[in-house]
């Protein structure tokens, strides 16, 4: 009888674990945000175990209130989706597998236990922009304006803005003391809406850099070339 009860519970033993899906995440740690788009590619490989009925398993990825269904390819090993997001610099994913199994009751899991955070990187801003100066030169200098767009905050405050020469030799010195920042801070910055800062020239040929501050921690500061020049 001893010997019965053994190879029973032996037997409980290898059902049970034939009876299991694993998932393994098979997303980026993060992506460079893209505001046009606002959707990234999440994905994972799934394995599923001897008692999992055969096309049983479903799987969907969790996102705080998102809840997104992923599609399989061919033989259910690998399963893709896209998560939707714009204005944030990083979004949650768990996964959710359900399963049933040969003649007994639907199973679930996620994976991992707890979300994990996918990573939203800021693109870079505006590096240059160069500003005509042909004709003549109108009232207050010629002016042109510097866009910058944001797209992992709902809004960013461009708190101030000056001037800076290229270095410190006396020639960039100079080349910089004719440009000055036009208009008041902060300045709003909706995300995904290119907004400008004006800058204006009193010389036709300058150049320095437009130096930035923002209340945006990924760009909290950031300087643009600036190059006034008769096209």
């Amino acid at each position: 009888m001893s010997k019965l009860i053994r190879l029973t519970w032996m037997a409980v033993a290898v059902a049970l674990g034939g009876c299991d899906v694993q998932v393994h995440d098979e997303t980026p740690t993060e992506y460079p945000a893209n505001h046009d788009i606002g959707m990234y590619e999440i994905k994972a490989a799934v394995t599923r175990d001897a008692l999992v009925t055969p096309g049983s398993v479903f799987m969907f990825a969790l996102g705080g209130k998102e809840r997104v269904e992923l599609s399989p390819n061919r033989d259910g090993s690998e399963w893709h989706g896209l998560y939707s997001v714009r204005c944030r610099s990083s979004f949650p994913l768990q996964f959710l597998a359900v399963w049933k199994l040969q003649g007994l009751a639907t199973k679930q899991k996620l994976e991992p236990p707890q979300p994990r955070e996918v990573k939203l990187i800021e693109p870079p801003l505006t590096r240059a922009v160069s500003i005509d100066t042909a004709g003549k030169m109108p009232k207050g200098g010629w002016e042109g304006g510097v866009p910058y767009r944001i797209a992992t905050a709902p809004n960013t405050r461009i708190t101030a803005a000056h001037i800076e020469p290229l270095s410190q030799d006396p020639a960039e010195v100079a080349a910089a003391k004719p440009i000055s920042v036009v208009g008041s801070f902060p300045v709003d910055v909706p995300c995904g809406t290119p907004t400008e800062v004006r800058v204006a020239s009193t010389a036709q040929r300058a150049h320095g850099n437009l130096v930035i501050d923002t209340d945006h921690p990924a760009v909290a500061h950031w300087q643009t070339r600036i190059e006034f020049l008769p096209k």
